[in-house]
């Protein structure tokens, strides 16, 4: 099948599907009893007009040409020249961001004067030649995708509208010339591309030496940009690469589960992180395979796609939820929360046909909305603030764009409604819209994304249009996932370089899953059931497996049920921030322990197995739980990461002690084997650690320096705190919400001067907000640095003496109550913590 074919077929069954669903919600007992009038949807319409000019002439008249404007300071983000926010920072690379990133908004809007005059600004002042290093995946998608669509709408225009005769291509040639800027980040074994690359020196910049991890969504969102600018140049090197990424990416799933993992090895292809789910680090991933299919017409990715969205579907979908589960052992959840940036999979599903699933998650979405007023970027299962961050992201009002073009269902209007309102009220300042650093409080933040002229409010803007209000058919587009625009007529351009033929490795049900899953879709009729979903109560599963100690989850209510109707009773162990428990099984009620009986005779013996699983499973802990360290460490040492530990004790008179994750630096001396490093710690003053003399350095000799992350680089402030006489630093995390549970660690890089004498380690955000709250409560507190393999390794030794101890004191006590009755209590400690065995129950 020819290229330019499977791209017209393509885009039919996409029109086919909004046509049917269309006259599907025609049925009259299915009408919305709430129906926008034309007229409140045009008012709405030009709101968001306002909004964008609102936000668009405050970031040109205070902002132009820096990266991004700075709400709350009303002036430009310069990378280099503002205050550093760490890596955050690397998609700015002194290139105009914003104003690249919102030229096809212009046209949309119907500005072509602006636009027009935008244009002209780009090709004067926008160069590339910069001594900087930038994200290979933000500036694909902001910069190169943002020139080649203005670049495309452009020419339309002056076919069309009989305007820019002037333009002679400027901005293909400056999307060329970042995407050679871009190439050398590609030059790996694997083919898959560096996470970063210096625009002058590529990835000859010394900083860039120790360059191994990206992430899914970073290698996996280049091949509509590129085969775009491959197709409209000539130039088939682009294209050529971007496949290449895709299909080593694509040999690294899991064969078991067919999922992918976040981050991995660039050189080795090892996995890093094995969490897989929809949500960051993989999310356009997804999202890219299906549309690289639309857009390219090659069968092959949407066999890929219809294979991921299958395992998703199936181990990462809980009814309208999606919670992230490891990818070689998908039936075990990897973390308790969701992020924002899931938003977008409802608008997927739609496009590729799965209409009531997309219904669904997009209520939940709704609702996590009407209960904390503006989605935050992370939240619980249980649907609690996890980070309280809004960055004004386009994803949830994008699924709502496409779940109304393909239902017609005035509901989305409303949500878009809503979300507008919410806008104007919360995010709104003078100088632009502000993201909220916090939903709970309103705090605004100093920042406004380039995305938020580029996608959101251009998603909001379509939402409220007829297409009559729009000069161009966005039907015939596709649009990236930063919202910019490439038309489907690119199929037909073709690339002579690239063979597209259907691999091997797909069979015919690969490309099954590619139409509705409902015969008959109502979109009320979907969301009905779940209209309480979040506020009310859930029934109680009744599928009659029994619950393995395998398969538990402290944090599923379900399964919290059904260990107490089997007699289990969960009780808190030490500190309960530490989230140690300890489980007392059952047969009858216990007046001395007060536990929780049976219910029944069949659900005390399920109870039964379980302890007996749990009891094997905490045996397997001690004996994995430093196997699976080391293993960490081993494969963080192929990237000469080695994970580091912050311990302390609970309280001053506790032998027991706790860690917390770090980690290390690759220009101060490492802790190897049982070496470490104790002392009190103190706040550098000022806390940055930046200026030439720290004002408490008199303060800080022999002892442990904690300094935050930012203006300047991490080993000027080791050389700092090593003048100052400390025996060691500890620099947190400036990123508010940061954790190593959910971000790679890595090591802190310094400039090829090998000068410190001292370690230095890492601590992101939420991990340093324990060890911030233990200085408070302890303002003696002393700390011990060491690796944290090893740091296991000292209290599995305690804990192995300890467990001596308490076995002959068990064995004491059981020859003393021989005769002790069989309604009897087991009991099993899920922590690292001594596992006493209870007495037996009297």
């Amino acid at each position: 099948m020819s290229s330019t074919l499977t791209a017209i077929i393509a885009q039919f069954l996409l029109s086919l599907l909004l046509l049917v669903v269309s006259v599907l919600t025609d049925d009259a007992s299915t009408i919305p009893t709430q129906n926008m009038s034309h007229k409140e949807r045009a008012e709405l319409r030009e709101e968001s007009r306002d909004m964008f000019y609102h936000a668009y002439n405050a970031y040109m008249a205070n902002a132009y040409p820096a990266d991004e404007l700075m709400p709350l300071s009303c002036k430009g983000r310069y990378r280099g020249v503002t205050p550093s926010r760490g890596d955050m920072d690397d998609i700015l690379g002194n290139f105009s961001m914003t104003l690249v990133d919102t030229l096809d908004t212009l046209v949309l809007l119907g500005d072509f004067a602006e636009f027009e005059h935008a244009v002209k600004l780009v090709i004067r002042d926008v160069q590339f030649d910069s001594d900087i290093i930038v994200s290979v995946f933000e500036t694909n998608i902001r910069m190169v995708g943002g020139l080649l669509s203005a670049h495309i709408l452009a020419e339309y225009l002056q076919k069309q509208a009989d305007v820019m005769h002037w333009y002679k291509g400027e901005m293909l040639e400056m999307a060329r010339e970042l995407g050679y800027r871009l190439l050398p980040a590609f030059n790996t074994t694997t083919g898959i591309p560096h996470a970063r690359v210096n625009l002058r020196l590529g990835m000859k910049d010394p900083q860039l030496k120790k360059s191994r991890e990206t992430c899914t969504a970073c290698a996996g969102t280049i091949l509509l940009e590129f085969a775009a600018l491959s197709r409209l140049t000539g130039d088939p090197i682009f294209e050529v690469r971007a496949h290449a990424a895709m299909d080593a990416l694509w040999k690294l799933r899991h064969r078991g589960s067919d999922l992918m993992g976040t981050v991995l090895n660039v050189h080795s292809g090892d996995w890093v992180r094995r969490d897989s789910g929809v949500g960051a680090g993989i999310d356009s991933y997804y999202e890219y395979l299906f549309k690289s299919y639309v857009l390219l017409g090659d069968d092959k990715y949407l066999a890929r796609f219809n294979r991921h969205y299958n395992a998703v579907m199936k181990y990462v979908s809980e009814g309208p939820m999606l919670l992230d589960v490891l990818m070689h052992r998908p039936h075990a959840k990897s973390r308790n929360f969701m992020d924002s940036l899931l938003a977008f999979w409802p608008g997927l599903q739609v496009l590729s046909g799965d209409l009531k699933p997309a219904v669904q998650t997009h209520e939940m979405l709704y609702q996590v909305m009407q209960m904390h007023t503006l989605i935050p970027e992370a939240w619980t299962v249980d649907f609690q603030i996890h980070w309280g961050q809004h960055h004004l992201r386009p994803e949830f009002i994008e699924s709502t764009y496409f779940l109304y073009r393909a239902t017609g269902d005035h509901h989305y209007l409303q949500v878009g409604k809503r979300a507008l309102k919410t806008l104007q009220q919360y995010a709104k300042v003078s100088c632009g819209y502000a993201a909220v650093n916090d939903v709970r409080t309103g705090k605004h933040e100093d920042r406004m994304d380039s995305f938020v002229l580029s996608e959101t409010f251009k998603y909001l803007f379509l939402l409220f249009s007829e297409p009559q209000d729009l000069i161009i058919n966005v039907d015939e587009f596709v649009f990236t996932t930063e919202a910019h625009l490439l038309p489907l007529s690119i199929a037909q351009l073709g690339n002579s370089t690239f063979s597209f033929r259907q691999s091997d490795e797909h069979n015919v049900l690969d490309f099954m899953r590619t139409c509705p899953s409902s015969n008959k879709l109502f979109p009320e009729k979907v969301r009905k059931p779940l209209r309480n979903f979040i506020t009310g109560s859930c029934p109680r599963s009744t599928s009659g497996k029994r619950l393995s100690a395998l398969d538990f989850q402290a944090s599923n209510a379900d399964h919290l049920r059904a260990v107490y109707d089997m007699g289990i009773t969960m009780v808190s162990v030490g500190d309960r921030s530490q989230g140690k428990v300890r489980l007392f099984h059952s047969f009858y009620n216990s007046l001395t322990l007060h536990l929780q009986q049976a219910k029944s005779q069949e659900e005390g013996e399920m109870g039964l197995q379980f302890m007996q699983e749990m009891l094997e499973l905490t045996k397997m802990q001690s004996m994995n739980q430093l196997a699976q360290l080391q293993v960490r460490n081993d494969q963080d040492n192929s990237a000469d990461i080695r994970l580091m530990a912050v311990a302390y004790a609970l309280d001053d008179q506790s032998q027991d002690w706790t860690a917390l994750m770090a980690g290390p630096s690759h220009f101060s001396p490492e802790l190897v084997g049982e070496q470490f490093v104790e002392g009190h710690i103190v706040w550098a003053r000022p806390p940055r650690a930046c200026d030439e003399k720290l004002l408490n350095a008199e303060n800080v000799s022999g002892k442990i320096l904690v300094a935050e992350r930012g203006d300047c680089t991490f080993v000027s402030k080791a050389r700092l705190a090593q003048k100052a006489g400390a025996a060691a630093l500890i620099v947190c995390d400036n990123v508010a919400g940061s954790s190593g549970e959910t971000q790679p660690m890595f090591a802190m890089s310094g400039d090829g001067t090998d000068d410190v004498a001292i370690p230095v380690v890492f601590m992101y955000s939420l991990e340093f907000a324990k060890l911030s709250d233990a200085m408070q409560r302890r303002p003696q507190l002393r700390v011990r640095l060491m690796q944290m393999v090893e740091f296991k390794r000292w209290q599995l030794a305690k804990e192995a003496h300890q467990n001596e101890t308490a076995a002959a004191a068990a064995a004491a006590v059981a020859s003393a109550s021989a005769s002790a009755s069989a309604s009897a209590s087991e009991a099993a400690t899920m922590t690292t913590m001594p596992k006493k065995k209870p007495d037996k129950e009297l």
